[in-house]
């Protein structure tokens, strides 16, 4: 017998805006794209210690560019960044840890989540602080 062989084309999936199809997918990229903003803050404050071990002028140059309107605009769009990024984390959390237990019960997602919110905010305010010359 001399069967011709079907000749198929393969399935090719398109791939152009797959993460816009999904709200979940959207929520994903958003906070994916949020970590490029805590390199570009690494970035800074790493140009910072490099201006710091160049002596005082150096240094004196950094934190005059630091205070230019650019690099405000800049800093609020990180820290909006940095917000989104935090809450995606912490939202994330409890799902990523083990089981956690307490007094003998499960310990709440809510819970995991409220306690690192309350992390964040102590350690910001005693960070504030000391930048603002609290002494301890």
């Amino acid at each position: 017998m001399n069967r011709k062989a079907a000749v198929r084309r393969p399935y090719i999936r398109p791939m152009q805006g797959w993460w816009r199809r999904d709200p979940f997918f959207v929520r994903y990229m958003v906070r994916e794209i949020t970590a490029l903003g805590v390199l570009v803050y690494a970035i800074v404050l790493a140009v910072g210690v490099v201006r710091l071990s160049q002596g005082e002028a150096a240094w004196n140059g950094w934190l005059d560019a630091l205070q230019t309107p650019a690099s405000m605009v800049l800093h609020a769009v990180l820290l909006f960044g940095f917000a989104v990024h935090a809450k995606s984390w912490f939202e994330i959390m409890p799902k990523t840890m083990p089981m956690m237990h307490a007094g003998g019960k499960r310990v709440e997602g809510s819970t995991i989540t409220r306690i690192g919110w309350t992390a964040t905010v102590l350690a910001s305010i005693v960070v504030f602080a000391l930048a603002w010359g609290w002494q301890p």
